[in-house]
This record gives structure tokens, sequence and C-alpha cells, in this order.
């Protein structure tokens, strides 16, 4: 277990090399830190490094780097080597399960929409 702050996170064995991707449960633990949560809406905006990404926050460059580890060990975010600097996204790949999850309500909602509104014009056709 990786404790961070307040927070903790299980970080999921590495299988052959890779570590394993995380569920939706996992990442909604990952994404309850608010720290962790400011990080990657900034990264939404633009890659950034660990400079920019710390900038405003109310912790340290270091704490952010920690932050970052844990978002890099559940696959939100990717980071790549630019000079003598780290430059940090967003993990496309490893944002997908919490997309998949959430869609399922979205697409629940349209159909439920969708089910009403043919109910209510069918009504006023007759």
């Amino acid at each position: 277990m990786v404790k961070h702050g307040k927070s903790s996170l299980t970080v999921k064995p590495r299988a052959r090399g890779r570590s394993v991707r995380s569920g939706p449960d996992d990442l909604f633990a990952v994404m309850s830190d608010p720290t962790r949560r400011s990080i990657l809406e900034r990264l939404r905006e633009s890659p950034k490094p660990v400079v920019e990404l710390a900038r405003g926050l109310p912790v340290s460059r270091p704490a952010v780097s920690q932050h970052l580890k844990v978002l890099k060990e559940s696959h939100l975010v990717t980071d790549r080597q630019v000079a003598n600097r780290r430059i940090y996204s967003l993990d496309a790949e490893g944002l997908a399960p919490l997309m998949a999850y959430l869609d399922g309500f979205w697409r629940l909602a349209l159909d439920s929409f969708a089910r009403k509104a043919a109910e209510v014009y069918g009504k006023r056709r007759s």
C-alpha cells in the first residue's frame, strides 16, 4: 500500500513488467483526493511539468510529485522526458474504464429520456 498524506491507495502488482489496469472503483479512490483532482483538471488543459502543476496548489512540489506517482501508477497520467523536465499529460487509455463506467449512466439517462419523450409525444399525437 502506498500512503500519500491522509489518503492511501493499494497499488496493483505488476504482471510481466506491466502494471495491471485499474477499474472504476480504484480510479474513484485515486480521484477522491482533491489535490489529485486539481492536477487532473490542470492536465485537461494541456500537458505540463511538475512546477506548473504545483503552482497555486496548497501543497509542496514534492507532494505534487507524489500525487503524480499515484496518478501514473493508476494509469490516469503519463509522462515523458523533455530535456531535464518530465512533462505530464492525461492517459486516455487509462481513463477509458472510468469513461465507460460513466457512459453507462449517460446511456441509461438518455434511454429513459427517449422513452418518456416517446410516451409524451405519443399522447399528444392521439
